[in-house]
């Protein structure tokens, strides 16, 4: 993989969670002048420190970091902000002389930040209230069903009950007509004003893999309700403005802990139900990157991962 010499250059370091990614963006910062991109759907909320596994006041400390703690849980951040911000701040941080990372796991924004969604209708809060209060009748996972009539290949990649992006797909019929499926695919892939460098920590052990999920998310939930995750999510709860349906409290961890606090699952069922969740959005996660021909795969379980790729970064450099 060669690098345009005209355009500033970029590396993208994908995987899913509790792969390393954080480790390894802070491995190469000791070895150049680097700034953060976050590609964290979760890390842009503030007052979401715990259930998000946000860098530590040491690490934002240590290096520059952008696009986390940028808007309320209230509010919504969209692929297309995202990508709108990226480009911006590849271009300054590229201006300032240092080296720009782009640092996650939310492949739609790594898909949306290399394909672009421009040709996608913009949310109708309208359509979308419609499209909830049906599903409120039957169930999401008819909605799933009536999508697979209307969307199959957005269907077949979708869970039964993602209500999200379930919503939205059916979303985009009602407003244009046509399936998503059939929007994505006559987009022309736009080039970018830099030339990006993907590399992909995934796992050569999904077992092992899990394991690490597991003890991250034992470390978030504590052993006490007024620490950790739980009380996090008090604290939002207090707010008096938040709701299970907002995007914020959809992220993972927090759906389950929501439940917990309004005492329809046990602490047990919070543990289970939150480790569960959390390989699912793994799985997801590893998905998504094995459709992206151009990466650079790094075992995250190696013996090195971070000196694999310290490796690798420095033979494209020559």
């Amino acid at each position: 993989m060669m690098s345009d010499p005209k355009k500033p250059m970029a590396v993208a370091i994908m995987g899913p969670t509790a792969s390393g990614k954080t480790a390894a963006a802070l491995a190469i910062a000791k070895t150049r002048p680097v700034e953060i991109i976050s590609v964290d759907s979760a890390l842009v909320y503030r007052e979401m420190d715990i259930g998000t596994a946000k860098p530590s006041p040491e690490e934002l400390a240590a290096v520059p970091h952008h696009l986390i703690d940028i808007i309320d849980p209230l509010e919504a951040y969209s692929v297309m902000q995202f990508r709108e911000d990226a480009i911006r701040l590849v271009g300054e941080i590229s201006a300032r002389g240092a080296l720009p990372l782009l640092v996650g796991g939310t492949m739609m924004y790594f898909k949306g930040l290399t394909d672009s969604l421009d040709d996608l209708p913009t949310a109708d809060q309208a359509v979308r209230a419609s499209i909830e209060e049906e599903a409120a009748r039957i169930g999401w996972p008819a909605m799933h069903a009536k999508l697979a009539v209307l969307d199959p290949v957005t269907a077949q990649r979708l869970k039964p009950n993602d209500a999200q992006r379930i919503n939205r797909a059916l979303e985009i019929i009602q407003l244009t007509g046509k399936p998503m499926s059939e929007l994505l695919g006559l987009r022309a892939r736009p080039e970018l004003p830099f030339d990006l460098v993907s590399f992909a920590l995934e796992p050569s052990d999904r077992a092992v893999l899990h394991q690490r999920i597991a003890q991250r998310f034992d470390g978030m939930l504590g052993t006490r309700d007024d620490e950790g995750l739980v009380a996090e999510v008090a604290r939002l709860r207090a707010r008096g403005d938040l709701s299970p349906t907002l995007p914020s409290m959809r992220c993972v961890g927090y759906r389950q802990t929501w439940d917990y606090l309004d005492g329809t699952i046990n602490r047990e069922d919070l543990r289970e139900l939150g480790i569960i969740a959390t390989r699912q959005l793994a799985k997801r996660q590893i998905t998504w990157l094995r459709a992206m021909p151009e990466r650079i795969v790094i075992d995250c379980l190696g013996t090195d991962p971070t000196q694999a790729l310290l490796d690798r970064l420095a033979a494209l450099e020559k």
